[in-house]
This record gives C-alpha cells, sequence and structure tokens, in this order.
C-alpha cells in the first residue's frame, strides 16, 4: 500500500472511456497539491490532497501504508509507448553512416541495407540474446518513465525467426515488471529469398505464422508495413484478413514515405495506423469517424532528417485521435525515450504540452485496446505512476536530451524496491 503525496502537479488524464479528440486533448485533469493512494496494484482514489486525507480508505490503512513524499514534483500515468521494434540486436551504423553522407533511407535498402540488413543477426541469434537486448531496452524504458510498452516482432522474416522473435520478447516481458504488448510483424518487407515471389511470402505469413502466433499466444496484434518498398495495400487487406480469422487485431504503418488509402484498411477495424506523414486529405473524415488511433511518430523523422513532420494539428483538428509512441528501431528511431518524443512534439509538429501528454498516456492505451486499465490515474486503474522531478508538468517538453523521470512505481510498487 502506497500513499503519494504534496504533488505539486498531478495530470489523471481521467475522463471519457473513448481516446481524446480536438479539444479534449488539452484535459489533462490537472490537479495541483494532489496525493495518490494504491494498494493491490491499483489506484485507490486521486484527488486534491486534503479530500484524500479525509478518504474513509485513509484513515483505515494509514499506518500500514508506504508514503512517497512527492514536494516538488509533477506526477503522470506512466507513459504507454504503443509503437516499437524491440526485437533486433545490432545498431545498424553502416546505415547511419551512409545516411549522413547523404543516402536517403530508399536508397539505403536499395544497396541492401535497411530493415534487411538487421535480419541476419536476427536470424542468427538465439532466443536467449535477442531476448537480453530486449530486456535492457525495456529497462532504459521504465527508467524514462514508460510503463506499458508495444514490441513488434520483423527482424526475422522468416516463420522460424518471427516465431523466435515473438517467444524472446515474451522471455523479456516475463522478467520486466510492466506491460508488454506483442505484435507480429511478419510483413515488414518481402525477404531477399521471396523477391520473385511475393505472393508465397503474403501466404506464409497468412497462413503459417499468424496461424501459429495465435495459437501459441505469442501476439496480439498482427502489423503490416504498407509502403510502395513494403507491401501493397492489397497485400494488407489479405494479412489483415488472416489475422480477423485467427483473433487477432490489426495496426499498421502506413504513409511513411508515400501516400496510402486508408479507405481499403479502416473496414478492418485496425486499432492503429501509425507515421501518417502523408495522409491525404479526403481520408481525414474518415480517419476521424472511425476508431481508429493516429500514432504519430516524430523520432523517426529526427533521426531520419527529415524537415517535414506528421502535420499533428492537421490531424487534431479533423478530429482524429492522436497517440505518440517512440518507434524504438535500430533503423531510423534508435530511442527509448518519450519525453524526448514530447519535445519532438511540442517544438516540430506544435502540439501543446498537454496534446502531447494525452497522446503518450491514455490516447496510447487506446491505441493498444488497454484504455479500461492503463493510460490515466483513476479509481480502479492499474498503479502504474511516474513521478519526474518538474514543479510544473510543462517543463516534460521543455527540457530536452536528459531524463526527468525520479520514481517509477509499476503495479503498486515503488520501482527496484
Amino acid at each position: 500500500m502506497l500513499l503519494l503525496h504534496n504533488i505539486s502537479q498531478l495530470a489523471t488524464l481521467r475522463g471519457e472511456s473513448t481516446p481524446r479528440r480536438g479539444a479534449a486533448l488539452n484535459d489533462i485533469g490537472l490537479i495541483k497539491d494532489a496525493a495518490v493512494l494504491c494498494a493491490g496494484g491499483r489506484i485507490v482514489a486521486a484527488g486534491k490532497q486534503a479530500g484524500i486525507l479525509r478518504h474513509p480508505w485513509y484513515k483505515k490503512n494509514k499506518r500500514k501504508l508506504k508514503e512517497l513524499d512527492c514536494s516538488g514534483k509533477t506526477v503522470l500515468p506512466g507513459f504507454v509507448d504503443s509503437h516499437t521494434h524491440l526485437a533486433f540486436v545490432e545498431p545498424r551504423l553502416i546505415d547511419f553512416e551512409k545516411r549522413g553522407a547523404g543516402a536517403s533511407y530508399e536508397e539505403i535498402a536499395a544497396a541492401g541495407g535497411g530493415i534487411r540488413s538487421s535480419v541476419a543477426s536476427v536470424r542468427k541469434a538465439s532466443e536467449a540474446k535477442i531476448a537480453d537486448h530486449a530486456s535492457l531496452a525495456l529497462e532504459q524504458m521504465l527508467d524514462s518513465g514508460t510503463t506499458t510498452v508495444e514490441a513488434k516482432s520483423g527482424y526475422g522474416l522468416s516463420f522460424d525467426a518471427e516465431m523466435k522473435s515473438l517467444r524472446a520478447i515474451r522471455r523479456a516481458a516475463k522478467q520486466w515488471p510492466g506491460t508488454v504488448i506483442s505484435t507480429l510483424l511478419g510483413a515488414h518487407v518481402v525477404p531477399a529469398e521471396f523477391e520473385a515471389d511475393r505472393e508465397a511470402y503474403v501466404n506464409l505469413v497468412s497462413d503459417k505464422m499468424i496461424p501459429e502466433a495465435a495459437r501459441k499466444k505469442l501476439a496480439q496484434f498482427v502489423d503490416v508495413f504498407c509502403e510502395r518498398t513494403a507491401f501493397s495495400v492489397n497485400e494488407t487487406r489479405t494479412i489483415f484478413g488472416a489475422a480477423a480469422r485467427a483473433g487477432l487485431r490489426t495496426r499498421a504503418h502506413v504513409g511513411q514515405f508515400s501516400p496510402c488509402p486508408l479507405l481499403g484498411l479502416l473496414p478492418y477495424g485496425p486499432a492503429s495506423l501509425d507515421h501518417l506523414d502523408n495522409i491525404l486529405d479526403s481520408d481525414l473524415p474518415h480517419l476521424a469517424q472511425s476508431d481508429t488511433v493516429a500514432t504519430l511518430v516524430p523520432g523517426a523523422n529526427y533521426f531520419l532528417g527529415h524537415a517535414k513532420y506528421p502535420d499533428a494539428r492537421k490531424l487534431i483538428e479533423s478530429g482524429a485521435a492522436i497517440a505518440l509512441a517512440t518507434d524504438f528501431n535500430p533503423g531510423t528511431s534508435p530511442t527509448t525515450s518519450m519525453q524526448f518524443i514530447l519535445s519532438l512534439a511540442c517544438t516540430q509538429m506544435k502540439m501543446t504540452v498537454a496534446e502531447a501528454l494525452s497522446a503518450a498516456t491514455i490516447n496510447g492505451a487506446h491505441a493498444l485496446l488497454l484504455a479500461e486499465r492503463k493510460g490515466s490515474i483513476e479509481d480502479g486503474k492499474d498503479a502504474d505512476l511516474a513521478v519526474f522531478n518538474a514543479k510544473d508538468h510543462r517543463e516534460l517538453a521543455y527540457w530536452f536530451g536528459g531524463n526527468q523521470c525520479e520514481t517509477v512505481i509499476v503495479n503498486g510498487a515503488v520501482r527496484d524496491e
């Protein structure tokens, strides 16, 4: 049992049961001079400290409580990082060097770099090695305030290597106190050995990988990289159909480098469509009217040196629900820090700090279909909290390049205690 008290600012993110849209993104449920009660891994009560100290549960249990003094601190729900590529083992330093010399992402991929360059090392690596690498990243995420993570496979691109990657994610997740949601991304790119027969690879993903991941409960989602250098809309629809038959939900990388009509994908009810750097204006009303969350990953734009970032303002004004995520991966966004993503959202995509916080917490939870448990500080929800060394919540996006997270609480337990 735990009491967080003397909180300078508490952003509860409490509100409706649907994703935040439009003006609602600016309502972060901010409370000053606040306190939070936790027990049994859940939030018991959160609000003004004077009221919490009069709460019947507090009066009954106050002698049993551990207390955490949060004087001069800001407390948030733990970040929900809803788009990461956790299952890899090596950085892509040659890609990085080539990019610095002026090569584009697509030029690097055409020369044998990019996603395929990560495949050989993952295919050779043991499950334990992949899990160890994933565990290191998860620990870094937790240290900076992230308590829920989506983790994709996608660097195996064979049946055995994709299943191995998903098992490695599961192994790492069991060792981590936070929550990990697994995603099968067998459809990342077509591997070299299937270049002459794309249909055979789509069938491998649809007819073998997806059923096995569902049967062994290795994944909750299926993802597809829908892009001119990866999979077409029709191929994505085929894979989405296979996921639906297997009882798995879907998500997709869409419009990162080229426009992609969303009308072919939205009928499948994807939980999220991610990147959306090149969204068609004609798709905006359809996305806004759907339950699909638009997940923006500005870390990739930063690392690739793009002048253009996702048009967050246009998406917000259209009524779309947006989330933010790191897109942690070895080729285009090697960052585990959601704090850095907040900074990019505010400085490069012109989001308000409150909008960014909503997108990084409660809307990220909606993107993972976990909002009934995660993403806000409300009675009965999981007690996943992050305490920041900042008197004002706006400091989280103001300071960048460091780590302001001082303490993390996961399922009601203080980290490392």
